[in-house]
């Protein structure tokens, strides 16, 4: 199994590279794992202390989890993915049977601060984008698909996504085999990573 971890800030296009690759791959030979749904369990907490928890801080996430996944699947055996409702700011009680597959992806916007997920990965790749760019995206993404409103997002952004950006996301890139600017569909660096891809499952 090979798997490639795909990183970098919100908004940067990490969906986009991600579907890209996933389109020059055998349908049955790739999966994909995204960050988002690792989430930690907050069940025990009210929404409004929910809604104050800094999501773009590394301890949001159950890395335990998933690196107990991880190691599953490289096993041969599929796991029970959570499912992450963002209006909740929180896991529902579904889950997503998620088979072993020749190409794993896992992606997200903090897998590579954490030294023993981002050691299990085959390739590291890490999207670029300018910031203005990436907040615009934010914003049309947070509020037609997650209901919420301008002000709350941008406050948001303010007061956590971008310090959370500057202190733990951007330096990750320093950790990346390949570095794609996603500013504008860029052909070659997916390219290259199929390139690789098909050598290594040769």
């Amino acid at each position: 199994m090979l798997i490639i971890g795909i990183a970098g800030g919100t908004g940067c296009g990490k969906t986009t590279v991600v579907n890209q690759i996933i389109n020059e791959l055998p349908h049955e030979e790739v999966g994909v794992i995204s960050q988002d749904s690792y989430y930690n369990d907050l069940s025990h907490l009210t929404y409004e202390e929910r809604a104050k928890i800094n999501f773009d801080h590394p301890r949001a996430i159950d890395f335990g989890l998933l690196g107990e996944h991880l190691t599953l699947l490289k096993k041969g055996k599929p796991i029970q993915q959570p499912v992450y409702s963002f209006p909740k700011h929180n896991r529902t009680s579904d889950t997503i049977l998620t088979h072993p597959r020749k190409v794993m992806i896992v992606e997200g916007i903090l897998i590579m601060t954490n030294p023993k997920i981002r050691d299990m990965f085959d390739i590291k790749i890490f999207v670029h984008a300018d910031s203005d760019e990436r907040l615009i995206r934010r914003l049309k993404r947070d509020i037609t698909e997650r209901g919420r409103d301008l002000d709350e997002v941008l406050d948001r952004y303010q007061s956590t996504l971008k310090p959370m950006h500057d202190q733990f996301i951007e330096p990750t890139k320093e950790y990346a085999d390949i570095i794609i600017p996603n500013n504008k569909y860029n052909t070659v660096a997916v390219d290259i990573v199929r390139t690789i891809i098909t050598e290594k499952l040769a």
